[in-house]
């Protein structure tokens, strides 16, 4: 996909990657969308805020009859609450779920008939190594990316026929606030994650695996579970 006058939604678009990804879609000739829950949190010259809260429903179509030009959605925003699955309170588990799946799945369902309209582009879903690795101490976050990533390959088969083209960003820790308490050496520059996965859109890529904990996690997936 061309991103040279691409019309880009960005979640998430306030702060750490969504704001690398925003700034750099510009960069490249893009128009931007900065979606965020309080838009006026948003501060990118030239980007255009927009509201959009993933629980509420109400919100997410007025976002995609406001960005009704849009030929790009990246579904970033997410949360991680560093709650178990057993141990932990079933409402955070929940809460997981409902921000890091049922989120981007309302916001692709709202917009892939927008992009449609549109000639057609691409979607480009946020994932984790979490993914492919569960953690029992990040247990809902785990689920809930795991579930993340079947959704992102059951919608890159539905949406193919429509003309949209659906993009997995898989990433380990990055130099953002949700990754405040990991140590810097093994955090990722969020620029640099921005720049792979732009690229990746743009060559058409249908996964992005962008550092060498999350290929070695990925190469790992075929090893026996570990029993304890």
């Amino acid at each position: 996909m061309e991103l040279k006058d691409a019309v880009a939604v960005v979640t998430g678009a306030n702060r750490g990657l969504g704001r690398h990804l925003a700034a750099q879609l510009m960069a490249r000739g893009a128009k931007v969308y900065a979606a965020a829950r309080r838009p006026e949190t948003v501060d990118l010259p030239g980007a255009v805020p927009l509201r959009l809260d993933l629980t509420d429903a109400e919100s997410i179509r007025e976002a995609a009859r406001t960005a009704s030009d849009a030929t790009l959605l990246v579904n970033n925003a997410g949360i991680s609450t560093g709650t178990p699955l057993i141990a932990g309170g079933l409402e955070a588990v929940r809460l997981e779920m409902e921000v890091n799946f049922f989120g981007p799945l309302a916001v692709t369902r709202a917009f892939a008939p927008v992009i449609e309209s549109n000639d057609g582009g691409a979607v480009l879903n946020v994932l984790s190594v979490l993914s492919w690795l569960h953690p029992a101490g990040l247990g809902s976050y785990a689920a809930a990316k795991a579930a993340a990533w079947a959704l992102t390959g059951a919608v890159r088969e539905e949406l193919a026929p429509r003309g949209i083209a659906v993009t997995a960003l898989h990433v380990g820790y990055m130099d953002t606030d949700m990754a405040a308490g990991v140590p810097a050496e093994q955090k990722t520059d969020p620029a640099e994650v921005a720049a792979l996965a732009l690229t990746g859109i743009e060559t058409g890529l249908p996964e992005i695996v962008a550092d060498d904990v999350t290929r070695h996690v990925k190469q790992s997936l075929a090893a026996a579970p570990n029993a304890g």
